[in-house]
């Protein structure tokens, strides 16, 4: 069985934005805890509530919504992903 890993290729500060995707998707860390509203990889839309300084959001996003994400320093880190 391959485990999937996910490996950053880069790091750019964002300001959430209703109406654009991401550059590429993404890991998010969040500089600035509290709720961040995203589209999924897969398009899913969901708020990820009380996230605490320093955390990353445990799934890989294509948008962050500016309505709904009260977090703030928030940074896109664009994926590849391989297996192992």
């Amino acid at each position: 069985m391959s485990q999937s890993l996910i490996q950053a290729t880069d790091a750019v500060a964002i300001t959430p934005n209703d109406s654009s995707d991401l550059d590429h998707v993404s890991v998010l860390y969040v500089g600035v805890g509290g709720h961040v509203k995203v589209t999924t990889r897969a398009g899913r839309d969901i708020t990820f509530y009380n996230l605490n300084n320093g955390q990353f959001v445990p799934v890989q996003v294509r948008k962050v919504f500016a309505a709904g994400t009260t977090a703030t320093n928030l940074v896109a880190m664009p994926v590849k992903g391989y297996l192992r």
